[in-house]
């Protein structure tokens, strides 16, 4: 008699587990889904020459860091200044990073001719070195540039707390678009589109 106390207890506290899981999961899924890819709102108003003084001093300018390609050679962002840019901040070892490398890679060889692709992987040297970050790209066989954020500049100008995070960089070095978290193919095509 005690054992089916027991259990019907354990059943009924699961069950209330599971409709308040279900309902949180529901409630927090449309505030990511919302607030996930972010687009710059256009200023639709005034497009005299003070308007556009407004409008250039609204524009979210792109932070400049200093990162290293696979030789260690040093580029900046600001190196790419004159073209679009696509700004990827990843790991070998995150999980939606690796979903949405195959979208990049099939964006890089559409579009890579007129966008910058600064694909810049955490490189930690704890959890993420620059061998394993280098294995995962050569074994998938991706060909976007990538760059390695060995003293967490990028991440720091960014406030990258969170892998995967993406930004859309007009050929003035505005961020035009973002997105955080995995970016689904459809949104990396706006973002660029935003941006070309």
């Amino acid at each position: 008699m005690k054992n089916k106390k027991i259990l019907g207890l354990g059943i009924i506290l699961f069950s209330f587990f599971i409709v308040g899981a279900s309902i949180l999961y529901n409630g927090l899924k449309d505030k990511v889904e919302d607030n996930s890819f972010h687009l710059e709102d256009e200023n639709n108003g005034d497009k005299s020459e003070e308007g556009a003084d407004k409008e250039e001093d609204k524009q979210d300018v792109a932070p400049d860091f200093t990162m290293t390609d696979k030789d260690g050679n040093e580029a900046k962002l600001s190196d790419f200044a004159g073209k679009p840019i696509v700004l990827n901040f990843w790991a070998s070892w995150c999980g939606p990073c690796q979903m949405e490398m195959p979208d990049f890679e099939e964006m890089y060889q559409r579009y890579g001719q007129e966008v910058e692709f600064v694909m810049v992987n955490m490189t930690d040297g704890g959890q993420e070195t620059l061998d394993s970050a280098t294995s995962f790209i050569t074994e998938k066989g991706y060909t976007f540039p990538v760059y390695y954020d060995t003293k967490m500049e990028g991440a720091y100008n960014y406030q990258v707390y969170s892998l995967p995070m993406t930004f859309f960089l007009d050929e003035n070095g505005n961020v035009v678009a973002s997105n955080r978290g995995m970016i689904s193919g459809e949104n990396l095509q706006q973002g660029i589109e935003a941006i070309r």
